[in-house]
């Protein structure tokens, strides 16, 4: 079977026209991975009776265990529409907040979604957040209600009743999806019952049905609502198969390769679109000069890293010789793989449009692989950032050498993880997106990598930042004396923040500053000279060189942004990492001999300089905090209100609807810990919640001094360092 699927992927996987790049994407526990197992049943990959059952594309063992997807997983499939055969290359990605990381990445790979919403549950906290993740990669959206046999059995509605709940759901996507995507695309990205993008169903049951399948077919919704009610349901899926009707619905609505990368191409590759590579990448040239990005990587054990990823222009071969923009060297690839499930195929080649897979080279996700040293496709960032971190150790020192190899195996395969390999002190941080996020990990290293481990309770990054412009020039003096620069820092405009933000102004080092940038910064109000001084933008912080006349500055300039950017990452507080700081070089002295102003003499100089102006300005601890949704029958209101409370949280929102009261609350991280159990044994394990938003905030003031204390004593640190 799986070498008649090959052979059919292989014939197909020329014609541009007929591939599809999708992703499944929803809310935790709204049906991925049994929708998923549903397709792969109608392709033929795996009986009928096991779909959704399976759970095909959970393949590690604690995917199985938990019942979660942790990992975005790969399968090429063919299904024939109107006598025509199409490859459908399809991403089952995780639900559940802390895994978010995978779902952004597969949206790289993707040119359009299928977006799972429960007929019960409607659009929850998640839909939201998997919509925006989509619409920033300028991915576009169908719709699949799943569990629609629920509000027939559970819930009993009538169909008029059924009718309201499948609008008010509509209705709530295309408001998220106008708000969210770009102008030109709010519209342009709407899903429409009449026009066959919206799909309804159950995906344990096997059946779906969008009004273009019911006008071709003749079943209707009464017909659906008489199965359920004389219990012959399990004809629904012979009449009215899942996969047929929304691979039908993928085909007819969301764009092949060739259609999506003339929009999609300006969005995340920032090149010149008229030169010869702009236009294979925007033509999806199978003959043009080679792009492939790599969006997730696994570690297997015979065949070492595999990188998958999706391949926007070129041909990729077996043995080829490549480059790596990122990392800046050259490699070579030494097989090719085409996706079936949790097996890899290889292959000879691939021409671009493609999902597939790489074997021989060592990089990263979000990697461009080209031909010869070019720009690289944007970066893949995720929406929230990792807040949580524990320290973690080896059992035995013997195994401290390969716990270090393992922590970077583990970072290449979920960027997600930040790792911090101290060499010095020999402490290693693992920071995850939350509680589940690192258990899930550490489990991993234990389980998969064979490292006994001990990790630390869970220590929470918070930010530095300050609240008022410094009252005067800071001096920082080299320890020969010879050098003196002089430093202002104050508070970065919130517009700047919210554009870095977006990556409307980009990060990074600024060699020349263009006019587009120029522009952004004057358009906010900026003088046009300061703009143009502007010479680097690290993790929301900016610095600026106003010194005038000063013959040596080039020659420091590296060194400057190299201590602006330590001190950026280890703050005046307790060295935890800076953001809204604007860092200007008002002036400095510096002595004719080259010798004299070297690393030694400047490091100090500078980094000491902005700490000091820092602490003359108002600097303060601000902590993670998290917006969240929770949700329980109405009589635990109560107790859902005293837990926030307890957890130093405040209650932001509360409604109520026919069965559930869904509050939303902010709670800081700090105290977030063992929320989970605790809203479990306080809802009789009834109540859930999810992730909605999260942003730093400034800490209580008497809470302060404490937490620097003890953040301080944790990292070793003297009362003068």
């Amino acid at each position: 079977m799986a070498e008649k699927m090959v052979e059919k992927i292989e014939r197909i996987r020329g014609q541009k026209d007929r591939i599809r790049n999708i992703a499944i994407c929803a809310h935790i526990d709204h049906g991925k991975t049994t929708f998923s197992d549903n397709l792969l049943a109608g392709a033929g990959m795996i009986s009928e009776e096991l779909a959704g059952k399976q759970r095909f594309l959970d393949f590690a063992e604690d995917e199985q265990a938990r019942g979660i997807t942790i990992d975005a997983a790969n399968v090429s499939m063919v299904h024939e529409f109107d006598k025509g055969e199409y490859l459908i290359n399809l991403i089952d990605t995780p639900g559940h907040v802390d895994f978010g990381g995978d779902v952004t990445r597969a949206m790289r790979a993707s040119d359009g979604c299928i977006v799972l919403s429960c007929a019960v549950e409607g659009v929850m906290p998640q839909t939201e957040t998997v919509l925006r993740q989509a619409l920033k990669e300028r991915v576009k959206p169908t719709l699949f209600i799943n569990k629609v046999d629920r509000l027939i059995k559970e819930l009993q509605l009538t169909p008029e009743k059924m009718q309201e709940r499948f609008i008010k759901i509509i209705t709530h996507v295309n408001k998220l999806i106008k708000e969210i995507a770009e102008k030109e695309y709010g519209d342009k990205f709407q899903v429409s019952v009449n026009e066959g993008s919206v799909c309804f169903g159950s995906a344990f049951h096997k059946w779906a049905l969008s009004l273009p399948y019911m006008k071709k077919s003749g079943i209707t919704f009464k017909d659906v609502i008489d199965a359920y009610n004389n219990d012959t349901w399990k004809e629904l899926a012979k009449k009215a198969p899942l996969h047929k009707v929304v691979l039908n619905m993928v085909i007819g609505h969301l764009p092949s390769p060739a259609q999506a990368q003339p929009y999609r191409i300006p969005k995340i590759w920032k090149g010149d679109l008229e030169s010869e590579e702009g236009q294979a990448l925007v033509k999806c040239d199978g003959n043009g000069p080679l792009f492939f990005v790599i969006t997730k990587i696994v570690i297997d054990p015979q065949a070492g890293e595999i990188s998958a990823g999706r391949l926007f222009s070129g041909t990729i071969r077996k043995g080829m010789d490549i480059y790596l923009n990122r990392r800046k060297m050259p490699s070579r690839i030494q097989q090719v793989f085409i996706y079936n499930g949790a097996k890899r195929e290889i292959v000879d080649n691939v021409p671009c449009g493609n999902v597939i897979g790489i074997a021989g080279v060592k990089s990263a996700p979000g990697e461009t692989i080209t031909n010869k040293p070019t720009v690289p496709f944007e970066e893949i960032t995720h929406l929230f950032e990792p807040v949580v971190t524990k320290s973690i150790e080896a059992k035995r020192p013997s195994d401290l050498p390969k716990l270090i190899e393992v922590l970077r195996m583990v970072q290449k395969e979920d960027p997600g993880i930040r790792v911090k390999i101290n060499e010095e002190t020999g402490e290693h941080l693992i920071s995850g997106m939350g509680e589940l996020h690192l258990e899930v990990i550490e489990n991993r290293i234990r389980t998969n990598k064979g490292v006994e481990v001990t990790t630390s309770p869970p220590i929470v990054v918070y930010r530095e930042s300050i609240t008022k412009k410094c009252p005067q020039e800071v001096e920082g003096k080299s320890p020969n004396k010879h050098n003196k620069l002089y430093f202002l820092v104050e508070p970065l405009d919130a517009d700047i923040i919210a554009l870095v933000k977006k990556n409307d102004i980009p990060e990074g080092r600024i060699k020349k500053m263009t006019v587009e940038l120029r522009d952004k910064f004057t358009n906010l109000g900026w003088e046009t000279k300061i703009a143009d001084k502007v010479k680097d933008i690290y993790k929301g912080n900016l610095f600026v060189d106003e010194t005038k006349g000063i013959i040596h500055i080039g020659e420091i300039m590296e060194m400057l942004l190299d201590m602006f950017e330590d001190v950026m990452e280890n703050g005046p507080l307790a060295r935890e990492p800076c953001f809204g700081v604007k860092v200007r070089l008002m002036d400095c002295t510096l002595h004719e001999d080259t010798i004299h102003r070297g690393p030694a003499q400047m490091y100090p100089a500078i980094r000491e300089g902005i700490r000091e102006a820092m602490r003359l300005s108002g600097p303060m601890l601000f902590e993670p905090v998290q917006t969240l949704q929770f949700e329980a029958p109405p009589e635990y209101m109560g107790e859902i209100s005293k837990l926030i409370a307890n957890k130093r949280g405040q209650l932001v929102d509360m409604n109520q609807d026919e069965s559930r009261i869904m509050v939303i609350g902010k709670l800081p991280v700090a105290a977030m810990f063992g929320l989970a159990s605790d809203l479990r044994s306080s809802t009789e394990g009834r109540g859930n919640y999810s992730l909605v938003d999260q942003n730093f905030e400034k800490m209580p003031f008497e809470l302060q001094e404490k937490t620097i204390k003890q953040i301080r004593e944790r990292k070793g640190l003297s009362e003068n360092q």
